[in-house]
């Protein structure tokens, strides 16, 4: 009887260990290893929501084991014992089901987000996210701004979209390692190619790796963040983005603009998120809104679409009919665009010499890319944009970039650097704050 028992047993033992592989594996058998949800928390996000000086936001990802996720947040110390005095605090879980798009797996996992509120500024913070229990990310640091003026550096990417993790990696590795201080960074749209595609998301996470959960991100939508989920629907905003980014909520705007427009004020810079893709004349009012009482010393504009589109057969003449004027009018320093794959530079009003300084600046703009899909600049859209007020002053194709923008005293500084990080482009804007006139320097092309 004991033998019969114990062969039973070593044929049961056996049955579970060929068996429950096989299911495992069958319910992932389309994924990679880094797109499987766990109860690890994957995909960690620092975002802003609320005064950057005393708060920030986090979101993260796991699998539906984990039901009850949390926080913890100290001050950094030289060394662990900082562990000891964290905060706990609770997370918002949400479920998210990835098979509303069928070419995604049919899985639900659970996003998890905290807001960071009532910190002190101007300080180091190590935070970590996890179950409370056994499964923990690593300790992650960043630190608050400080509430007035000060010196400020960010990072900007135009679209990175397409073979993002084979491609667009070593562009954000390269800004990682040019400017590991900065403060924040903006991704100006087309963050990935297809909205919904979650192997897409996987692999722009997966390319930023850490840096995603240390540098804090101003994501901004652009047009391939907005696709239909079934064939002959209408285009919706990514099924992932609201879930994957906590974002500032502007209330009084329509709700389908909620986390896709927004406002950051960082040191005295306010940056004006928009979102140039739907509702365009609603954003109108919010953009003069936000320009007209306005203090701060700098204003930065970023959305998707450019302004004055260098590439053949772009023209977003709405915003050069209805928000340039407000732009001009309001003193707004830089505008950062995507959508063009190609790099311009360029300024309003027109200079009236060819010297490299110009003492009568409007606003300088900028297009981007720091992906591999590549366009050409239309040298002649470019001349004609002259009627308009404008002059090109550096251009660039098939070329991947990434921006590094230095504010400090009275000089913005803005360096163009390409993905082997060689510096491309340089523009120094200085600025007289009693009277708001500005001037240009910059090497002529």
């Amino acid at each position: 009887m004991k033998l019969f028992n114990y062969l039973a047993l070593r044929v049961a033992i056996l049955a579970c260990l060929t068996v429950v592989p096989v299911i495992a594996q069958h319910h992932h058998d389309d994924l990679h290893h880094w797109e499987v949800p766990s109860r690890d928390p994957d995909r960690i996000m620092l975002t802003f929501h609320g005064d950057p000086s005393t708060s920030r936001a986090v979101t993260w990802r796991t699998d539906t084991s984990i039901t009850k996720a949390v926080a913890q947040i100290a001050e950094a110390t030289v060394n662990s014992g900082f562990a000891d005095d964290a905060v706990t605090m609770d997370a918002k879980t949400e479920p998210f089901d990835l098979g509303l798009y069928k070419s995604n797996a049919s899985l639900i996992v659970h996003y998890h987000s905290v807001v960071f509120e009532g910190l002190k500024p101007d300080v180091l913070y190590a935070y970590r996210v996890g179950d409370g229990n056994d499964y923990w990310s690593e300790w992650i640091q960043f630190r608050t701004a400080k509430p007035d003026y000060a010196p400020t550096q960010f990072v900007y990417f135009g679209d990175a979209q397409n073979d993002v993790l084979a491609h667009w990696s070593r562009t954000i590795r390269m800004a990682y390692q040019t400017a590991p201080n900065a403060s924040f960074v903006v991704h100006a749209g087309d963050l990935i190619n297809t909205a919904h595609r979650d192997q897409e998301w996987a692999e722009w996470y997966k390319a930023g790796g850490f840096i995603h959960s240390q540098w804090t991100a101003i994501p901004v939508v652009g047009n391939h963040e907005f696709s239909s989920i079934e064939k002959g629907e209408a285009r919706k905003l990514s099924i992932q983005w609201r879930p994957q980014f906590t974002l500032p909520v502007e209330k009084d705007l329509d709700p389908k603009l909620h986390e896709t427009v927004y406002t950051v004020d960082y040191q005295d810079v306010r940056i004006i998120a928009l979102n140039s893709n739907d509702l365009l004349e609603e954003q109108t009012a919010y953009l003069e809104q936000q320009l007209k009482n306005c203090t701060a010393k700098w204003k930065i504009i970023t959305c998707h679409h450019s302004v004055f589109s260098p590439a053949k057969g772009r023209d977003f003449q709405f915003a050069r009919e209805n928000w340039k004027p407000l732009l001009d009018k309001y003193g707004v320093d830089l505008v950062l665009n995507g959508h063009d794959h190609t790099y311009a530079r360029g300024h309003v009003p027109i200079r009236t010499t060819d010297s490299e300084n110009s003492d009568d600046l409007g606003t300088v703009y900028v297009t981007s890319v720091s992906g591999p899909k590549q366009y050409q600049v239309d040298a002649e859209q470019m001349k004609a944009y002259a009627t308009q007020g404008y002059r090109l002053d550096k251009s660039a194709e098939q070329t991947q970039f990434f921006q590094v923008i230095t504010i400090e005293n009275n000089t913005l500084t803005y360096v163009a650097y390409t993905t082997l990080g060689e510096e491309y482009d340089r523009a120094l804007i200085t600025k007289d704050f009693s009277t708001g006139k500005k001037a240009l320097w910059h090497k002529a092309e």
